[in-house]
């Protein structure tokens, strides 16, 4: 019903929804940190609050060995960017990232990589699935870093709603070197358990903190490469302010692998309202 749906968003809108606010908005101060830490004193570089371009579903990226071992695997820690963020995507090893950029150099192949606004909302509409998050409401950037505002529009809302602010950093050398998701900076969804950067083996413990009214929480653990989840628990009833929340998830992983968890909750004016990730590896 329409009075029930206008009720329910202003409740939306009380709560902070993802970010406490949209459009041209910045996020609460009482904002939860990224589970990677936050550069200080970023520069604010407001994005158009109409969609972000049409971005085309991301093929696998290239991927080689690196030297020394013919075939060899590289360790988590060689993956890392900066030697602390995971790596989520689209790429998964620097050698990857090298493999697109000979590429791109060469035949301009795939540019929107070098968008933090197109990447941003490719990972949240294709690669996490969420087909109505399809807008970047607002970014701000720093150096290396970017924080992409993702959205999407509600019935009898007047500007884009904010479900979760993609934290992103470019990864590799060069001036052409592509940006990568990292995290994400959560407010009224957390995801903090398991601690990021963590081993977690199967099944592994999700937890966090929520506040809302009959909330639906579902985790699903993911890997760049696969279309489905290696691994999904649904749905956890929630709600309250600031409650924990906590499920155990079980998956199928490579070992070694670096993996997205990913928290939702949605329903009452959009499938998914919030999303919150975090990057953790499966024991070698």
């Amino acid at each position: 019903m329409r009075a029930l749906t206008v009720g329910v968003l202003s409740l939306l809108a009380v709560l902070g929804v993802g970010v406490a606010g949209c459009g041209d908005a910045g996020p609460p101060d009482t904002a939860t940190p990224s589970p990677s830490p936050a550069p200080t004193t970023p520069s604010t570089t407001p994005a158009a609050s109409s969609p972000a371009p049409t971005t085309p579903a991301p093929s696998s990226p290239a991927s080689s060995s690196p030297a020394g071992t013919p075939g060899a695997q590289p360790t988590p820690r060689e993956t890392l960017i900066g030697g602390r963020y995971q790596p989520l995507w689209p790429f998964s090893t620097p050698e990857e990232v090298a493999a697109w950029q000979r590429e791109y150099r060469a035949s301009g192949h795939e540019p929107w990589h070098l968008d933090a606004r197109r990447t941003a909302v490719a990972f949240s509409r294709d690669f996490l699935g969420f087909a109505g998050i399809d807008r970047a409401v607002k970014t701000v950037t720093d150096g290396p870093h970017a924080r992409v505002h993702v959205g999407y529009r509600a019935e009898d809302a007047s500007r884009p709603l904010v479900a979760a602010v993609v934290h992103l950093m470019r990864y590799g050398p060069g001036q052409d070197a592509p940006w990568e998701v990292v995290g994400t900076d959560d407010t009224t969804l957390t995801l903090t358990r398991p601690a990021y950067g963590a081993a977690a083996g199967s099944p592994v413990t999700v937890g966090g903190r929520v506040t809302g009214v009959d909330e639906s929480i579902r985790v699903q653990v993911r890997h760049p490469g696969s279309d489905t989840p290696v691994g999904e628990r649904c749905c956890l009833p929630a709600g309250g302010e600031n409650a924990p929340w906590s499920v155990r998830v079980s998956f199928t992983a490579q070992p070694g692998r670096t993996l997205t968890i990913v928290a939702s909750t949605g329903g009452h004016v959009a499938e998914v309202e919030r999303f919150a990730v975090t990057g953790v590896t499966s024991p070698p």
